[in-house]
Order: structure tokens, then C-alpha cells, then sequence
């Protein structure tokens, strides 16, 4: 958390996350032309908010692609803003709101977070439908093989589909997933009217991949949901969920209860 306030607490990095938060995924190159500083200062700066798990990085190609990354300011909120009077921290909780709702120009989303577990009991957090079910409300139905179907159980009712199925599932490493099927009777449950159901349909199928990275006593979890159209209708709904679910699955696996 200190690393954290020591990032915010520069002008120049602010600015910087501002940035990324109007367009997300931007290489050096871009971010340098945008502020006018040279690639070294820029560099800098960037490593300082990677340090800080404010700025994660995807490559793309042979192109490194930078990312706004809210878990931090969801701890800090967490951590702080409940306790002291909201006016003394008032730029965080913006900034907080900002990186929530952002919608990026390369539609994706992507979340870092450290949870104080191993590989393994991540892995069984994040396939197990008795763990699902207390964190997320979701229950999965697959065998966990690359290319297996899949099955969502959630509020009473499944979903399935021919192209719901696993993508990649390398234990307590990586797993990927496409998104479920929106169906009326998902629709009913998520309170989507026809419109918003009929909008949601007809978009491409998105997917869910999520890297585990040991890092002494913690598990660095990386969540990216892409695979969206530019105008995306799903995107602002994972974007707004994902960080929830997330912090769910964190306090269940450190404190014995989800959110």
C-alpha cells in the first residue's frame, strides 16, 4: 500500500494513469508522444506504477501494451475510505470509479490482484463449483479438459451451448474459457429487458483467461475478458462484475469467507 501512495503522490504518473484510463492499452511509444517526455522518464514512471500494481502489461506481438489496474484502488477504498471522512480522500474514490468504469479502446479488460494462497487451492477456487458457488453464485459443469463443453448453473437455471467449452486449462497455471450464453432465462435472472437481452446476443462469444503466477507467499492472479466488438454492450457489465467477483474469491481463499 505504501508503494501505492508513493505512485498517486506524483503529478506526472497521475497523469499517466489519466491516460490510460481514457485509452487503455497503450505501448511506450504511444504513452511518450501523448505526454511529451522523453521514452526514458516515461519508462520510469511506468515502472514505478507497475511496481505498484497500478499499471499491469500484455504483449501484443512484438508491441508491450500497458493497463490500468484497479485492485489497488479497491484496497486502498477498502482499507481506507470507510474509516476517514470521504471529502480528505475524495481524488482517490474518483479515480477509483474511473477505473471501474472505464470502457478502453482496445476492448478488454484486464485485472491484477495478489491472494495469500497456493497455485493449487486457487486452481480448485476457480474450478470447484462448491467454491464457485460461495464467491461467485456460478457452478460449472466440465470435465476442466482443453475443449470440454461446459455447462453454467446460476439463479435455478443452465445454460448450455455447443461453443460454451474450455479453451486452455494448464493446472494451477492457466485457464481460459468462453463467455456463457444469453439466454431469456439468464436475462429474467440478470433483470435485462428484451432490448438489452437481444443487444447482448448478438455480439460475439467473449472469453475469460486467468493466469496464476506464484510470488512467495501470494498467488499474482491476472484476469483478462476479451474478444469484444469496439462498441461492446457485454464489456461494461464484465468490467463493473469482475472486480467483485474477484475480491470475493480473494477474502474467501484469506479469510475463510467470500464478500
Amino acid at each position: 500500500m505504501d508503494a501505492v501512495f508513493k505512485a498517486l503522490a506524483d503529478a506526472t504518473r497521475r497523469r499517466l494513469l489519466d491516460s490510460l484510463n481514457t485509452r487503455g492499452g497503450q505501448s511506450l511509444r504511444e504513452l511518450c508522444a501523448e505526454s511529451g517526455m522523453t521514452r526514458q522518464a516515461v519508462a520510469k514512471h511506468l515502472a514505478v506504477l507497475e511496481a505498484a500494481g497500478l499499471v499491469t502489461t500484455a504483449w501484443h506481438g512484438r508491441e508491450k501494451l500497458h493497463h490500468l489496474n484497479a485492485a489497488p484502488i479497491n484496497e486502498i477504498t477498502e482499507r481506507w475510505i470507510s474509516r476517514y471522512d470521504r471529502e480528505r480522500v475524495r481524488a482517490l474514490a474518483d479515480l477509483k470509479t474511473s477505473l471501474e468504469d472505464r470502457l478502453m479502446s482496445r476492448p478488454e479488460f484486464v485485472y491484477v490482484t495478489y491472494i495469500r494462497t497456493t497455485p493449487e487451492q486457487l486452481w480448485q477456487a476457480l474450478t470447484d463449483p462448491v467454491f464457485t458457488k460461495r464467491y461467485w453464485g456460478v457452478e460449472f459443469g466440465t470435465d476442466w479438459s482443453a475443449g470440454a463443453p461446459m455447462t453454467w448453473r446460476e439463479g435455478g437455471f443452465e445454460t448450455t451451448d455447443p461453443e460454451q467449452v474450455v479453451l486452455v486449462s494448464e493446472p494451477y497455471r492457466r485457464l481460459s474459457y468462453t463467455w456463457h450464453t444469453f439466454t431469456p432465462e439468464w436475462a429474467e435472472y440478470a433483470g435485462k429487458s428484451a432490448d438489452a437481452l437481444a443487444a447482448l446476443a448478438a455480439e460475439p462469444r467473449s472469453k475469460v483467461t486467468f493466469e496464476l503466477e506464484p510470488t512467495g507467499a501470494t498467488v499474482k492472479l491476472t484476469v483478462t475478458h476479451d474478444g469484444f466488438d469496439p462498441d461492446s454492450a457485454v464489456l461494461p457489465d464484465v468490467s463493473n462484475g469482475w472486480p467483485h467477483v474477484i475480491a470475493s474469491l480473494k477474502s474467501l481463499l484469506e479469510s475463510g469467507e467470500p464478500l
